[in-house]
């Protein structure tokens, strides 16, 4: 490792320490090796460094990690003084660190919202099944941004727990809007997809509307005449003055994006 390059993202002041770390992270990029070395030491050292530089490195942790960071990563994940567990769980989650999973799951009743919301994001990442109980609480709270990341976390888990936790959600829903239990109910495909279908013959037309939008996120063919069906016919209204029919006729735009940008990477 060149000198130089640790010195640059410590001596002069803030800005100019900022300016060294973008050229620090192009170099890694680019496949420097002492560059890489540079911001690996950052955060091997990260309590001789500032807060500032060692969160915006590890923005981007895979540019330059390696399991030399294991160690360090779940110390400052644990590390309430030096407070930047929010970008240690980025970065653990980059670097595929499973073992941050208990330190993560701790974070969850943490005081920062944006600790939790990448707490939660990494247990998506990292976690299995065994984490979904943790997780499915997350789904009634107040704050919609936790909601929503921790529907996308059961989402990237998969399994038969976390596709039960979004379904009593979607069957019993606790509040108005609910695209992202939908959208999450989606990557279910294709064995949710009866589930679905049945939905949208309910009685209630917010169960209508939500399994159109989460139907129309499958991009599966067999879902259309459903779909079809609605718009044509359905004229129930939810409870936030949504129309089913409007719901049904976005979601067939929604599944011929999906097979249409499918059918672009496959040629």
């Amino acid at each position: 490792m060149n000198p130089a390059d640790a010195r640059s993202l410590k001596d002069s002041d803030l800005e100019s320490r900022k300016e060294n770390l973008r050229v620090l992270l192009e170099r890694a990029g680019d496949g420097d090796a002492s560059a890489k070395q540079a911001l690996r030491a950052l955060v091997r050292d990260y309590p001789d460094y500032h807060r500032t530089i060692y969160s915006l490195a590890l923005n981007h942790a895979e540019v330059f990690g390696d399991d030399s960071l294991k160690a360090p990563l779940l110390a400052s994940l644990a590390d309430t003084r030096y407070n930047c567990q929010a970008w240690a769980a980025m970065g653990c989650a980059a670097l595929g660190f499973r073992e941050a999973v208990p330190g993560l799951l701790a974070m969850l009743d943490h005081p920062q919202q944006m600790a939790r919301e990448e707490a939660v994001i990494a247990l998506g990442e990292l976690g299995d099944e065994s984490v979904v109980p943790a997780l499915t609480p997350l789904l009634r709270d107040s704050i919609a941004g936790m909601r929503e990341r921790a529907a996308e976390a059961l989402g990237d888990i998969g399994g038969d727990a976390a596709l039960a936790a979004l379904w009593e959600e979607f069957e019993h829903r606790r509040y108005y809007r609910i695209g992202y239990i939908a959208s999450a109910l989606a990557r279910f495909a294709p064995d949710v997809i009866p589930r679905l279908l049945a939905a949208a013959d309910s009685a209630d037309p917010d169960q209508r509307y939500w399994a159109a939008v989460a139907l129309g996120s499958t991009g599966d063919d067999r879902v259309v005449p459903t779909l079809e069906r609605l718009m044509a016919h359905d004229r129930g209204s939810t409870v936030f003055d949504g129309m089913v029919s409007v719901a049904a006729k976005k979601a067939l735009r929604t599944l011929r994006r999906i097979q249409a940008a499918i059918a672009a990477r496959e040629s």
